[in-house]
């Protein structure tokens, strides 16, 4: 499935996020998903995005309009268009002098925003018991329930084993 860029790469910025392990150099992981322009992060802006990261963790539990509504009200967010670095016109929703974390914010809060009103079944967390892995769904056919091929085959063998011993 094709997402726009803010459904798409800031929902997985929400992924990758949340998926991090909690001591992650935060500067370091949001330089290796591309995320531009990047600033430095001082202690407080560190606790806010972990603090930030916990809430979006909600919305991989359950998906809803509220919940969203939510977290978009909690950024700075303000939407303009922009055409930076050769770009063609595209979508921001927080000033490029504002702070990184209130960015980061305000993408992420917008892209899980989008994903929903799109196809709020996109927004996933793995279904094997113990997996606490996150994803959004971009299946053609949009069924994905877990995270990876590997815990897809460890709970369909385990079922096949419960099949079998019956």
């Amino acid at each position: 499935m094709h997402f726009n860029p803010y459904g798409g790469a800031a929902a997985e910025l929400a992924v990758r996020l949340v998926n991090a392990d909690p001591d992650a150099d935060l500067l370091q992981l949001l330089d290796e998903s591309g995320y531009k322009p990047l600033r430095s992060l001082n202690a407080g802006q560190i606790a806010e995005l972990r603090r930030w990261i916990a809430r979006l963790d909600e919305v991989f539990t359950a998906p809803s309009v509220d919940l969203l509504n939510a977290l978009l009200s909690e950024t700075t967010s303000r939407p303009y268009i922009s055409t930076h670095d050769g770009r063609k016109p595209h979508m921001h929703y927080s000033d490029e002098s504002a702070p990184t974390d209130e960015r980061v914010k305000a993408y992420t809060a917008a892209g899980l925003a989008e994903l929903f009103c799109e196809d709020p079944a996109r927004i996933g967390r793995c279904a094997r018991d113990g997996c606490g892995i996150v994803f959004v769904d971009t299946s053609r056919n949009g069924r994905r329930r877990f995270c990876s091929t590997r815990c897809s085959t460890r709970v369909h063998v385990a079922q096949h084993r419960v099949r079998a011993s019956a």
